[in-house]
Parts: structure tokens; C-alpha cells; sequence
């Protein structure tokens, strides 16, 4: 009861600042069509970052099975959703994650929960890359981990330069990936 009552308190505040941003931009908050918006604005802020209130590591570590195979393992097309840090703008793409088991696998699902934990955070798609290929090295025994994130920034496509065509692909890679590039060469390959 106490975490839905802080959720419940949460949420008001949220939406009483958001209130008062539509009333500095010229607003007003009180007619017909934005009564609510201030509230629905905030329980949709609060969904969407709900990575703040998961634990990625508890998430990969509730699904990590024996397994004897050690060639590659890819899950790829992961969708996501995710709020830029510098202007609080969606960015999404798709994520493709690859990993080398040794002596253990992780259930494919929680692949895209840890991409959900970590996206669903104010971020940038660097860090996002970075984040699932490092807590996957080091939650799940492997002898590498790859991870490709290609992603729209709606903060370059409605603001700023609005290069409406625009995408950012990014890489991280440890182990065998690290020092085999047809390594790389075959993940890229078997994900396009």
C-alpha cells in the first residue's frame, strides 16, 4: 500500500508542474481540453520512466539456465522507447544483442526486459548500448557480448536540424567480439 500511495503522491506533484508549464507557455490549463492533461502527462511520464524503479541485474539473474553450446546467441529486433536526457524528446529504434554462452544462457525475454529497464530512463542511445552489453558481461558467464542499437531522434527530426531521414547506430562489444572481427562480421551478417 505504502509504494501505491507514493506512486499516488508522485504522480500529483508531477502533474501539478505540469500545469504551471502550460500556464509559462502561454496556456490556460483551466479550459476544456487540458483539465487533464496535466495528470495524464504525468502518469505517462512516470510509465515511461519506469526504469528508474527496476533492477536490470535482478532481471537478467531470474532466468540464467545450464547450457553446453557455445556458439552465438542473438536476439535481435528488440523495439524500444526511450526519453533523450538534453531535451526530454523520444528517441527509439531497435536493438539487436548477441552474446557467446559459456556453460549458462539467459531466457531470451529477459533480454528485452533488461533493454525496457534501461531504456525506459531519461538517456542517450550510447549509454543505452553500453549499459545492456555491460550488465549482460557481467551478470552472465560468456565468453563475449555484442550489442547494436539503431535508433530516430525525435529531438533531430522535430527541433534543430529536422533531418527527418536521420539515424544513429551504435556498437559495444567485449571478449571474443573484442578480438575477432569475423566475429563481428557474423553477428552484423546474421542480423541484417
Amino acid at each position: 500500500m505504502d509504494k501505491e500511495k507514493n506512486e499516488t503522491q508522485i504522480i500529483e506533484e508531477v502533474s501539478k508542474h505540469y500545469k504551471e508549464i502550460l500556464r509559462l507557455l502561454g496556456e490556460d490549463p483551466e479550459r476544456e481540453g487540458l483539465i487533464k492533461t496535466p495528470m495524464r502527462a504525468a502518469k505517462a511520464m512516470y510509465d515511461i520512466t519506469s526504469g528508474y524503479r527496476q533492477d536490470p541485474l535482478k532481471i537478467a539473474s531470474q532466468a540464467v539456465f545450464e547450457h553446453a553450446g557455445s556458439q552465438i546467441v542473438i536476439v535481435k529486433d528488440i523495439e524500444f522507447y526511450s526519453m533523450c536526457e538534453h531535451h526530454i524528446l523520444p528517441f527509439f529504434g531497435k536493438i539487436a544483442v548477441g552474446y557467446l554462452p559459456k556453460g549458462k544462457m539467459i531466457g531470451l525475454s529477459k533480454l528485452a526486459r533488461i533493454v525496457n529497464s534501461f531504456a525506459k530512463r531519461l538517456q542517450v542511445q550510447e549509454r543505452l548500448t553500453s549499459q545492456v552489453c555491460s550488465l549482460l558481461t557481467d551478470s552472465l558467464p560468456n565468453d563475449g557480448v555484442i550489442v547494436m542499437c539503431e535508433a530516430g531522434h525525435l529531438c533531430m527530426k522535430m527541433r534543430g536540424v529536422e533531418k527527418q531521414e536521420s539515424t544513429t547506430v551504435t556498437f559495444d562489444y567485449t571478449g571474443k567480439f573484442k578480438e575477432d572481427i569475423s566475429l563481428r562480421h557474423e553477428f552484423l551478417n546474421l542480423i541484417r
